[in-house]
């Protein structure tokens, strides 16, 4: 392993004091618990939005953080769910009198420590779960994880609660925008855990994951290594009998990369799938292509796909202004 690290008990804590300190003008860091609020605070009455999960994800979620979208992120330690007095803490430091939305993915680890404190809050807490990868069946046992679909969660309920929405609308928004989201990512290598000094699997040259998890979990299946033609129409045909878009149904398009794939060929696999789409007769209507959701040096990326209406259009145009997402402001 070569890695910029001084020791791996540290990397995070220095990883996020560098990331206070070049977004000084947005975020606000907490050392102890280990939370990122916004600088500037939210006003009266707002509902607080927090997220969180364990670092190598970035920028999810601590990039997030600012006008429009998170007003606190949780980090735990790499792949690892924070701590419930961490969200705690968060709450208590950012919520106005509107009350608290958790945003959580689907993880054991995450979920149960968000609701440990959500349980110990003396204020109003609503929880929309994340739960877009479909590598995994409906009825798996754990659920379906959440990857890079919650950023598009955080994105649409960062702009309505900025307008002012209350709890129960942005959790009734919050369901609505997961449940129209799907996502499935591939794999072209593991990813290297500072903690285990090497990949989370070994892929030979010829082949790839299908529905790999961002934390290196296997996917639905090993394939045949292909041209960027084939994959991404894998992808796109395991989205489209999942959702099953009619001719017309405006989209957004999120291309994510997982950490070490060129923007070049993320721009390519946008291509491919913007091309498959238009085919159907699907409308591609917004989009987003860059690493947002990563999985350390994982190369591959994902495909995400949300149905839109007018709302959904307008809340993800509305400005944002954090360290890893800005328009309109």
């Amino acid at each position: 392993m070569k890695k910029f690290i001084n020791h791996v008990d540290t990397l995070l804590d220095e990883s996020l004091r560098g990331f206070a300190k070049a977004h000084q003008d947005l975020v606000d860091l907490n050392p102890e618990p280990r939370f990122v609020r916004r600088r500037q605070p939210p006003s009266a009455g707002k509902v607080a939005l927090i997220s969180g999960g364990g670092a190598g994800h970035e920028p999810l979620h601590t990039g997030f953080v600012g006008r429009g979208m998170l007003d606190a992120a949780c980090p735990g330690q790499v792949f690892t769910s924070p701590t419930p007095d961490q969200m705690l803490s968060a709450a208590q430091a950012v919520e106005s009198g509107g009350g608290v939305l958790f945003i959580v993915k689907n993880y054991a680890g995450d979920v149960m420590n968000f609701e440990m404190a959500a349980e110990m809050l003396d204020c109003p807490v609503e929880t929309v779960l994340v739960q877009d990868d479909i590598s995994l069946p409906r009825e798996h046992e754990i659920g379906r994880r959440g990857v890079a679909g919650t950023l598009v969660v955080e994105k649409i309920l960062g702009a309505a609660a900025e307008e002012g929405a209350d709890l129960g609308r942005l959790k009734s928004l919050g369901d609505r925008v997961a449940d129209a989201t799907v996502s499935i990512g591939v794999a072209l290598s593991g990813c290297t855990v500072p903690a285990l000094g090497g990949p989370t699997f070994d892929l030979p040259p010829d082949k790839t994951e299908i529905g790999v998890g961002i934390h290196g979990e296997h996917g639905r299946e090993v394939a045949d290594f292909a041209s960027a033609t084939e994959i991404v129409k894998t992808l796109c045909v395991a989205i489209e009998e999942e959702i099953r878009p009619s001719p017309g149904q405006k989209v957004l398009l999120h291309v994510n990369g997982l950490g070490s794939t060129t923007l070049m060929e993320l721009y390519l696999v946008y291509e491919l799938a913007h091309e498959f789409w238009t085919r159907l007769g699907v409308a591609v209507h917004r989009s987003l292509v860059g690493n947002y959701t990563t999985a350390l040096d994982m190369a591959g990326c994902s495909l995400t796909l949300t149905l839109l209406d007018d709302e959904l259009i307008r809340l993800w145009d509305a400005p944002v202004l954090t360290p890893a997402l800005r328009w309109g402001c």
